[in-house]
């Protein structure tokens, strides 16, 4: 007996929060009448079980200790989370990015980069996980904490 759309859907959320474009991408291959799905995933969005702000909450919950906003907005886009969500995940993230991004290079080198090369280095890796080239040059020159109120996170 085939497996149904709303059993496939459950449990892949069961697994963990999926946005509803998500389960159609993931779905769309198993449905079997036009429209079946699209029926299914307003029914489970109704019952509470597709959640956009749960779906962000928990990428930022994973994802934002280790990467800066640019990185984890990336990901909520590729989830196709509204531009609503993603606006004020932005917001909560560029709030939080200076010393997350300080607990990030902390974690990875501890002390300042010894030569050109290695302060090089320390940038690329910064940037690399999405956080914003002020927030890496304030990092990387230990700027004093009365500065961080007049940074500007500007896309």
């Amino acid at each position: 007996m085939p497996i149904s759309l709303k059993a496939r859907a459950l449990r892949l959320l069961s697994q963990r929060e999926h946005s509803r474009a998500e389960l159609e991408r993931k779905l769309s291959c198993h449905e079997e009448q036009a429209g079946e799905l699209a029926r299914m995933l307003n029914e489970l969005a109704a019952q509470g079980l597709i959640s956009e702000e749960r779906v962000a909450e928990s990428v930022m919950r994973r994802r934002a200790p280790r990467l800066g906003a640019a990185r984890v907005l990336q990901e909520m886009r590729a989830k196709g989370l509204s531009a609503e969500a993603l606006a004020e995940a932005a917001g909560q993230l560029r709030a939080t990015e200076l010393e997350r991004a300080r607990a990030v290079w902390q974690k990875k080198f501890g002390a300042p980069a010894a030569d050109a090369a290695a302060r090089a280095r320390q940038a690329r890796f910064l940037a690399a996980r999405g956080f914003a080239a002020d927030v890496v040059r304030r990092v990387l020159n230990a700027w004093p904490d009365a500065d961080e109120s007049s940074s500007d996170f500007s896309e």
